[in-house]
């Protein structure tokens, strides 16, 4: 069994999602009366996973729950406000956009869209020297994380994929407290995320801003396609060391990952700098590790036939006894029970 060609056929690289983070859109539609237990699955999340807080699923998982969720409250970003953005929405303005100038008029088109459509939230584009920054305001008290991570993964999905390439954010800095778990959030924005501070804003390089549209009609109906999963996955933080060393373990086998001193030495760091940059974002090599194996066995328990021996090979785990261990110490449940919560 190939595991880059399997990783092309089932597309392992797009990870996974804690969690934490299916509790906070759980949260976000606390009061909006829909079977949630349904909905999760519908969306093949089993319900016992919630209480596992080490647990993760799916990026397709979290995507169908998005998807049902949308669906359900007609609000395509449920959660972000008390006004519902209704079905059609995104993909009006994701078209609208196509038509501007340049990166600066399209965030202006951008903040208007919003500041019109919605009731709680508020921003503005800012030009301070070799800086801009979209301010987000709240008109009706201080939101949860999930709620202002939506509106950004927003905005900033739709000025990368308007530039044609990611737009860099140097930091966030949020009214709201820390949540429990904002790994998943630094992943996909940034490493510089503040909470707890006077104002809620985005920070970008300003040459950003006289970038010229690159989209037309076509791409643009190729990029709705694929949303909502491109918003959660294609704009990463290409900066983070973790992003760039799991880009190098997708793409062999564990059987053939590298030591970090010869994986130091093919991305042309030292391994000290390698290592201070790995403390810097809390996180270890081994943990990397065993993050790609943990998504990969998630993958591959949801949406392949394999028994748990292949499963166990694939990661070269010594014996099948050595994987059960190690997916119980990830998630919190073993692999033949996380198989049959899924099919039931």
């Amino acid at each position: 069994m190939d595991l880059k060609q399997n990783n092309q056929s089932i597309e392992l690289h797009k990870g996974t999602i804690s969690i934490s983070l299916v509790n906070e859109v759980i949260s976000s539609v606390k009061d909006a009366h829909c079977d949630i237990h349904a909905i999760l699955h519908q969306s093949g999340i089993p319900l016992e996973l919630l209480n596992a807080p080490k647990a993760r699923i799916s990026i397709e998982s979290f995507g169908r729950l998005w998807i049902e969720l949308a669906n359900q409250l007609n609000d395509e970003f449920f959660g972000m406000d008390r006004h519902p953005m209704r079905r059609g929405s995104f993909k009006l303005l994701s078209e609208m956009l196509i038509h501007s100038e340049n990166l600066r008029k399209a965030i202006q088109h951008i903040t208007q869209f919003f500041n019109s459509v919605l009731d709680d939230i508020q921003s503005q584009l800012f030009v301070q020297e070799n800086y801009a920054y979209i301010v987000i305001k709240d008109l009706n008290g201080t939101k949860p994380m999930f709620s202002y991570a939506t509106y950004i993964m927003l905005i900033h999905s739709l000025i990368c994929w308007l530039s044609g390439q990611r737009v860099i954010l140097n930091q966030i800095q949020l009214k709201c407290p820390a949540p429990l778990d904002d790994q998943d959030y630094k992943v996909r924005f940034c490493e510089q995320i503040k909470y707890g501070c006077d104002e809620h804003y985005i920070q970008f390089d300003a040459n950003y801003l006289n970038i010229a549209i690159k989209q037309d009609r076509q791409s643009w109906s190729n990029f709705i396609k694929q949303t909502p999963y491109n918003l959660l996955v294609r704009y990463k933080n290409p900066n983070s060391i973790s992003t760039i060393i799991r880009k190098q373990l997708i793409n062999s086998s564990p059987s053939e990952w590298l030591e970090i001193h010869d994986l130091a030495k093919q991305l042309n760091l030292s391994e000290a700098t390698f290592q201070r940059r790995l403390k810097a974002e809390a996180v270890s090599y081994q943990q990397l590790k065993n993050d790609i194996r943990r998504d990969i066995a998630i993958e591959l328990l949801t949406q392949t036939d394999y028994s748990l021996q292949q499963i166990s090979d694939e990661l070269d785990f010594h014996d099948p006894s050595a994987f059960h261990r190690a997916f119980k110490k990830w998630t919190g449940v073993s692999p033949g029970a996380y198989r049959h919560l899924q099919e039931h």
